[in-house]
């Protein structure tokens, strides 16, 4: 099935989509910060570029994008009815690509969190900003 806008239309939707200071990373770095947390951004240095790094607690936090990340049951994840196999290729990659920065991650000694979009919506944020700041507490040297 042909794509429903013209080359024009999509190159300009793609162009809008961000990687990085989403608003479910910006609602992530808000909440921790107003909690006495600091980090740093995207470190090029670590597998994956972490959109967090909190090197004091050895955690990374990933902020991923439901549909980008193929969150599996869930309703922002939903395969596009248009070039199926070339959206599917895409996100099954972006998997994969999680995967291998995960276990370089773990090799190295971090710990990793991954919030998914969708954790943060629907009166979901609370308890999931609450749940990731004990995770982080738990994960050692805690002076909060």
């Amino acid at each position: 099935m042909a794509d429903v806008h013209d080359k024009r239309t999509r190159s300009y939707n793609m162009s809008k989509i961000r990687s990085k200071d989403t608003k479910p990373e910006m609602i992530v770095r808000k909440y921790l910060f107003a909690k006495g947390f600091r980090y740093r951004l995207h470190d090029k240095k670590l597998p994956g570029k972490p959109d967090l790094v909190l090197p004091k607690y050895s955690t990374v936090i990933f902020v991923h994008g439901c549909f980008w990340h193929g969150h599996e049951g869930c309703k922002y994840f939903v395969v596009p009815k248009t070039r199926t196999d070339w959206w599917l290729n895409k996100i099954n990659r972006n998997k994969e690509l999680d995967r291998q920065n995960f276990l370089e991650l773990k090799k190295m000694q971090w710990e990793i969190i991954t919030v998914f979009e969708c954790e943060l919506k629907n009166g979901k944020a609370e308890a999931t900003l609450g749940n990731l700041t004990k995770q982080l507490k738990e994960s050692g040297n805690t002076n909060n």
